[in-house]
């Protein structure tokens, strides 16, 4: 069983460091046991990035909020939704069951603030002002965003144990790209106004499995931190039981704008990326 100083520890040796801003997708299963719960997790992480640090991670919203229009619902289902489903309140609202459940642990406890809007995030730390500091209704995840300041703020992004397609932060490159043909999702959002339920129209750059572009491939934000795991030689360490990568926004970044530039030129460069596997042991030598 792990404990909270001993998880602290490891988040210092994977090079976590006092007044970073960290952005958190993690897998509490593949931690494995907690003495005291999965919030010890997110407690562990704050102690090693001190009260100078930040922790920020993306909460989204439940089902049902950014689902009509978008076409994967029947008419009957959509039809259900803009007759029951409540308002958006982004202090109650649940967070999405695809982004872990440590998020929401971390959304309940004290000292955090979310953003209202769809696009959610959960931000602890020195630098929650900076970061809250607006959010665009449309393209949330592109310019202007919480995601650009994050940016410009020399952010880390921590992967704990999860699936690496699972890096929200890529919605952002998809966002900003300069590339042809991207897909735009619209769809209506209930929210309140003046005291009364409206469906609101709102639009981005598709962050659906179909993706942001016709050429992407399968498993594509995967591909790129795979790919650029390699390239700068990153091979983790270890949290826990869960094997564990710290990557500099900026650079990863940079990668991926380049990458979707060239695999919207030519789907087969996006075949030719090659995901690293999140699963593996990071002692283990690396096959030929």
């Amino acid at each position: 069983m792990h404990s909270r100083s001993k998880l602290a520890d490891d988040f210092r040796r994977l090079g976590v460091r006092p007044g970073m801003t960290v952005m958190l997708h993690a897998s509490v299963r593949a931690v494995g046991p907690v003495a005291g719960g999965p919030d010890q997790i997110h407690l562990a992480l704050g102690d090693a990035l001190t009260d100078d640090g930040t922790l920020v991670m993306y909460a989204a919203c439940s089902d049902g909020y950014d689902d009509v229009g978008r076409g994967h619902l029947t008419p009957e289902e959509e039809r259900e939704l803009l007759d029951k489903q409540p308002p958006f309140d982004s202090l109650r609202v649940r967070a999405s069951r695809s982004n872990g459940t440590l998020v929401e642990f971390l959304r309940t406890s004290p000292g955090v603030v979310v953003n209202d809007h769809i696009t959610r995030f959960v931000v602890r730390g020195r630098q929650v002002s900076h970061l809250m500091n607006g959010q665009p209704w449309d393209y949330a995840f592109g310019r202007g965003s919480l995601l650009e300041r994050f940016v410009a703020l020399d952010g880390q992004i921590l992967l704990l144990g999860c699936d690496h397609d699972t890096v929200t932060f890529l919605h952002h490159a998809e966002h900003i790209v300069d590339i042809p043909d991207k897909r735009v999702a619209r769809f209506k959002v209930p929210v309140l106004e003046n005291g009364a339920r409206v469906w609101r129209d709102m639009e981005e750059f598709d962050s659906s499995d179909a993706g942001a572009h016709p050429n992407w491939p399968k498993r594509f934000f995967a591909r790129l931190v795979g790919s650029y795991m390699r390239e700068t030689e990153n091979r983790g360490g270890r949290v826990g039981d869960a094997p564990t990568v710290l990557l500099p926004a900026q650079g990863l970044l940079a990668f991926a704008l380049e990458t979707m530039k060239r695999v919207a030129a030519d789907a087969r460069a996006g075949e030719q990326l090659a995901e690293a596997d999140s699963r593996r042991d990071p002692d283990e030598r690396p096959g030929r």
